[in-house]
């Protein structure tokens, strides 16, 4: 009989936090196993969440911050700073899409108040920063946010440029700041899409930030023509690497004005709540993000989660609100079964609704299936 329980699910957006289905896991399954021994770490990939996941797990502070906003105006930004003197920041916290309202600019929408929450970690005396790359309104490169710590573009004639995407085709020099960045940049990236071509940043994230067929070839080329004189500049490779079109091309932002690293954000998670010592204490584990399908496989909770399950050789469970093309997929990834609580065709209000009780219930059959017979 299956006793023992690992949750390590990521929010479903939308509708549940990371903490809320695991406490919907955890009452279903007791409902089936009254002495069940459940372990909950409610998981984030890097998107919205990871700072209060990480507070939650490890311990800290969450700083509030006033910063620039995606479109410009002032927004309440935040971060966690860690018992362990880390800063996480979420992109999303300063230059996220919901922080634009039902406005989608993307070649006005700026990442420069995630240059001043970075900054603002630095002056407080953050030793590492973890980045989270996900859920942006920009399509900038990040040099909004290279701009906010001291970078400058200009034209031709040596004026200097607004960082903003629209003006990326325009920048004729690129000047670093006089110091560079005194700590260590990590960036969570839960994708491997390049910088550009039909899977960069702006053909595949660029629809849901307002990017249309004409503007993709003006942002297109902008993203190029600079990404080409940072490689020159700084002699490294850009383009091709694996994560650099994140976030509308952060990763690469990264890379080259921060000189950071790109992993994936559930692993990091992962060995910070040293996951595989507690898979040794586990019977099962159940993971799961609102809607499952072939992105999921590219670096998402359910696949990070699988991967580890599949190495220790402990069975995965995926509970996800729905399925969809693609979600198979997620068996190469150590994923042993996945569920969708969502039954036949409804709207996303009468989701909202419901989720709760269909959560509880799928999960609640799960468990009884899991153990029939034994």
């Amino acid at each position: 009989m299956f006793r023992r329980f690992l949750l390590a699910p990521d929010s479903f957006k939308g509708t549940l936090e990371a903490t809320e289905v695991c406490e919907i896991f955890a009452e279903a399954i007791r409902s089936e196993v009254p002495d069940a021994q459940i372990a909950a770490i409610p998981m984030a990939d890097g998107g919205e969440g990871m700072t209060e996941t990480y507070l939650k797990l490890l311990g800290g502070a969450r700083i509030s911050v006033q910063v620039t906003g995606p479109l410009g105006a002032p927004v309440e930004g935040f971060y966690g700073r860690l018992n362990d003197g880390r800063a996480v920041i979420e992109m999303a916290a300063a230059a996220g899409l919901p922080l634009a309202g039902e406005v989608r600019d993307p070649l006005n929408a700026t990442s420069f108040g995630v240059g001043e929450l970075i900054r603002h970690a630095v002056e407080h005396g953050a030793q590492r920063i973890l980045l989270g790359l996900g859920g942006s309104a920009t399509n900038d490169l990040g040099v909004g946010m290279a701009a906010a710590l001291g970078w400058r573009f200009l034209d031709e004639a040596g004026a200097g440029l607004a960082p903003l995407a629209k003006n990326l085709g325009r920048v004729a020099r690129i000047l670093p700041p006089e110091k560079a960045l005194p700590c260590a940049v990590t960036a969570a990236c839960d994708v491997r899409n390049p910088l550009l071509g039909d899977d960069g940043a702006t053909a595949v994230y660029g629809p849901q930030k307002g990017v249309t067929a004409q503007l993709r070839p003006i942002l297109e080329a902008g993203i190029g023509h600079v990404s080409e004189m940072l490689e020159d500049m700084l002699g490294m490779e850009l383009r091709n690497v694996p994560g650099a079109g994140a976030a509308g091309g952060m990763g690469a932002g990264v890379l080259a004005f921060l000189g950071g690293s790109l992993k994936p954000g559930i692993e990091l998670i992962l060995d910070a709540v040293d996951f595989d010592a507690r898979l040794r204490h586990a019977d099962v584990v159940f993971t799961g993000e609102g809607r499952m399908d072939r992105q999921s496989a590219n670096g998402k909770v359910p696949m990070g989660v699988g991967l580890r399950c599949r190495s220790a050789g402990v069975p995965c469970v995926a509970l996800c609100g729905s399925l969809g093309e693609g979600a198979e997929e997620l068996r190469r990834c150590g994923v042993t079964a996945c569920f969708s609580a969502v039954r036949g065709e409804t709207d996303f209000a009468r989701i909202r609704e419901s989720c709760r009780e269909d959560l509880y219930r799928l999960t609640r059959s799960v468990v009884r299936l899991m153990n029939a017979g034994t």
